[in-house]
């Protein structure tokens, strides 16, 4: 384990914060949140306690990084949605853009954040949700605005499409489904799900 190290510089505290993220987030599916402490995240970083201090005060600095980085990802979506002309095909590549955006590590974090509800809730700040839900509902809300029917039935399948990707991820639990099948179910549901609420011709 490192002992004496230099301060880090943007580029490498941007890479280890990426790192230690990774390393948190399996240490805390393979043995329990509780169980893993800043001390064995250091230790499996090869960086010390310290260290690891500049970038994270804590475990829950950590999560509260994770949810922000799909919140930062949930932002860009809105902004690449308000960038496109108004049309109803907006909805299906909005949709298909968010659920090919989940990499193994991210399901990792839905099934971490889906085993951990107490610790979720813990993290939200006067009662408002976390950055990724409230990106979630302000996309969701704004894509209504494309729907060519705009009922309660479409506004509700359009966020049944939208949350696929955690849909997948617990309806696999149990199976012997990989990372791929799950992002390939959820995108098929999803494109089901949005082409239904395209215009009949």
């Amino acid at each position: 384990m490192a002992t004496d190290e230099a301060p880090p510089t943007r580029r490498s505290g941007a890479r280890t914060r990426e790192r230690a993220r990774q390393v948190a987030l399996r240490l805390f599916t393979e043995q329990g949140y509780e169980a893993t402490s800043l001390r064995q995240i250091a230790d499996e970083l090869g960086i010390n306690k310290a260290s690891l201090y500049y970038h994270f005060d804590g475990k829950e600095a950590i999560v509260q990084s994770l949810l922000d980085q799909r919140g930062d990802e949930a932002e860009e979506l809105l902004a690449w949605v308000r960038a496109q002309p108004p049309g109803a095909g907006v909805i299906g590549e909005a949709v298909t853009r968010w659920v090919d955006s989940f990499t193994g590590e991210k399901l990792q974090g839905i099934r971490f954040l889906a085993a951990n509800p107490r610790l979720l809730a813990g993290l939200a700040h006067d009662g408002e949700e976390p950055r990724v839900g409230a990106g979630l509902t302000q996309l969701a809300d704004e894509l209504d605005e494309l729907l060519p029917e705009r009922t309660l039935e479409a506004a509700v399948m359009l966020r049944m499409a939208l949350l696929s990707i955690n849909a997948a991820v617990h309806a696999a639990a149990g199976t012997t489904a990989d990372d791929a099948a799950i992002v390939a179910a959820a995108r098929r549901a999803a494109r089901i799900l949005t082409d239904d609420l395209a215009p009949r011709g």
